[in-house]
């Protein structure tokens, strides 16, 4: 599997604190990759160390399979696009003028303008004085700006920060489809789990500036797991059959608790339950919160990884 960015012990210290301390993380080609972390875990920093507007003070970074260093940096970054914090738009100027300025910048052809702004569904705006433009829209333009050139990373910094419902189920459906519309490899950052689930096909989590975990969406959605409530008829004929079952049963009368377990151990258990006269009338299953998750991978730590 072809790696887009690496980072190996990558790491920034301010005053006596760590931002972001040996991270070492693997995006691979062709995918949504989700950085995720509350406010303050040290996704910003390593978005801006991954793009050369923060010195790290150790560890390496490589992007598109080559050592980032001051050789090469100008050159990688021009196969990068970014979104970090809010897009940098003129409020006088028309949609189509704010990206022939970003073109003008990257030494892009205005002809790669109609390409970005079909792919952010903005074709129909190009005309559009840009202080006209909802939040939403303004996100939109912010990605059709770093899509100019044909990046082949895209690095977006929280793009839903501050969006409606409809905004942000818009930029899901945008960024999800991202590599197959236009051969981008995407890097995105968040502190919403539920959110990213809905658009990521690789995760890593971090927090005080660690990583916690990093792997495929389906692996860390077995951490997210919670607990399955499950409402019935007949309790104690339900704890009897839990209990031969060698399942820990929580809660009291007719609402009972139980541990996170799979589907297929869930499926064999509701059966049993059924034969044993219960009378399951419901079944809802738990998510987990980020921090729950946190305390989980770090073993009630607090985050701190180990």
């Amino acid at each position: 599997m072809n790696m887009v960015m690496e980072t190996k012990g990558l790491s920034k210290l301010y005053g006596h604190a760590f931002a972001v301390r040996e991270l070492d993380m693997r995006v691979p080609e062709g995918c949504v990759y989700g950085f995720i972390g509350p406010n303050g875990a040290g996704k910003s920093t390593t978005m801006k160390m991954l793009l050369g507007l923060v010195k790290p003070t150790a560890g390496g970074i490589r992007l598109l399979g080559k050592p980032m260093n001051e050789q090469n940096r100008l050159a990688l970054l021009r196969q990068t696009g970014s979104l970090i914090e809010s897009p940098s738009c003129y409020g006088h100027l028309t949609a189509g003028e704010n990206l022939q300025i970003v073109a003008d910048l990257k030494g892009v052809p205005y002809g790669d303008i109609d390409r970005v702004l079909s792919i952010v569904r903005l074709e129909r705006e190009k005309t559009r004085r840009v202080g006209q433009f909802s939040l939403g829209m303004r996100q939109r333009l912010g990605i059709a700006q770093a899509l100019l050139g044909s990046p082949k990373l895209l690095i977006l910094d929280e793009p839903t920060n501050g969006l409606d419902p409809a905004g942000i189920q818009e930029m899901r459906a945008l960024i999800h489809g991202m590599p197959a519309a236009c051969g981008a490899t995407v890097l995105i950052s968040s502190h919403l789990l539920g959110e990213m689930e809905q658009m990521v096909d690789q995760v890593g989590i971090i927090n005080h500036g660690q990583l916690l975990f990093e792997g495929p969406l389906c692996e860390l959605q077995r951490h997210s797991r919670g607990d399955t409530v499950l409402r019935v008829i007949y309790p104690e004929r339900a704890r009897q059959v839990l209990g031969e079952l060698g399942i820990a049963a929580g809660g009291d009368g007719a609402q009972i608790t139980l541990p996170a377990m799979d589907d297929v151990r869930l499926a064999g258990m509701i059966e049993r339950l059924a034969a044993g006269g219960a009378g399951v009338v419901g079944l809802a299953q738990k998510t987990r919160t980020l921090e729950e998750i946190f305390l989980s991978l770090t073993g009630g730590r607090g985050g701190e990884a180990a």
